[in-house]
């Protein structure tokens, strides 16, 4: 059973698998959680809600078969038809978190308890576009709040930074919740804007080239760290 990293205030750094070397996925896995990746990101696309098809709950299952145990921070990136059938097949995986896109659920909420009843921690995911009204009668529920800051599924994207106003926007409606919620962001983050990110008060990052590309990823996940703790708001 994996770890729970959401409680406290460590700031996350969550590895996107999916820019490691996909071929040898078990060694990348283990080997950037040993050097001090919190948890590991995993999106699944299904081909509707974006036009790219990414991997199933198989990979998922086949990372814990290899022995990995770090969290795994599942993103269902996925249509209305079928993202409750993909939470019960990747809760069953060995999901730890696994989050979905606001806009992919027919009943947000059933779906969050859904998430909930099967054992692991849940959370909504928010396009550049989507509005933070969808959070305002859910904020109970969720354990993490990811702020996408370019659109999934398609590549060469810039940096969105109106993430920067929405992050402040969602960390204020955290505090007033009085609830320990993380909120992570997905899609360009780096060396260059981890710190900044953090000022805006995201405590969860979804990194990819920034430590998969990086000639040592101990030294890359530590410098991420540093930055982030160097911008916490």
């Amino acid at each position: 059973m994996a770890v729970d990293v959401l409680a406290g205030d460590r700031m996350l750094i969550s590895p996107a698998l999916a820019t490691s070397n996909v071929a040898k996925l078990g060694e990348e896995a283990q080997a950037v959680v040993a050097a001090g990746a919190d948890c590991l990101h995993f999106n699944v696309m299904d081909g509707h809600f974006t036009e790219k098809l990414t991997w199933g709950p198989m990979m998922v299952k086949a990372l814990r078969a290899y022995g990995v145990e770090a969290p795994i921070d599942v993103q269902l990136t996925c249509s209305k038809d079928i993202v409750d059938v993909q939470i019960e097949e990747f809760a069953a995986a060995g999901a730890s978190y696994i989050t979905f896109h606001a806009e992919g659920s027919k009943n947000i909420d059933r779906s969050l308890g859904l998430i909930s009843s099967l054992g692991c921690k849940c959370g909504v995911v928010l396009n550049p576009s989507t509005p933070t009204s969808y959070l305002e009668n859910i904020m109970h529920k969720v354990d993490i709040i990811l702020l996408m800051s370019n659109n999934p599924g398609f590549k060469n994207q810039k940096f969105q930074e109106s993430v920067y106003d929405k992050a402040r926007k969602v960390r204020t409606m955290i505090d007033a919740s009085g609830r320990n919620i993380r909120l992570e962001v997905d899609g360009g983050c780096g060396m260059k804007n981890i710190e900044q990110l953090a000022s805006c008060g995201i405590d969860m990052f979804v990194v990819g080239r920034a430590v998969f590309h990086a000639d040592d990823y101990s030294e890359a996940v530590s410098e991420l760290r540093a930055l982030a703790e160097k911008g916490k708001a």
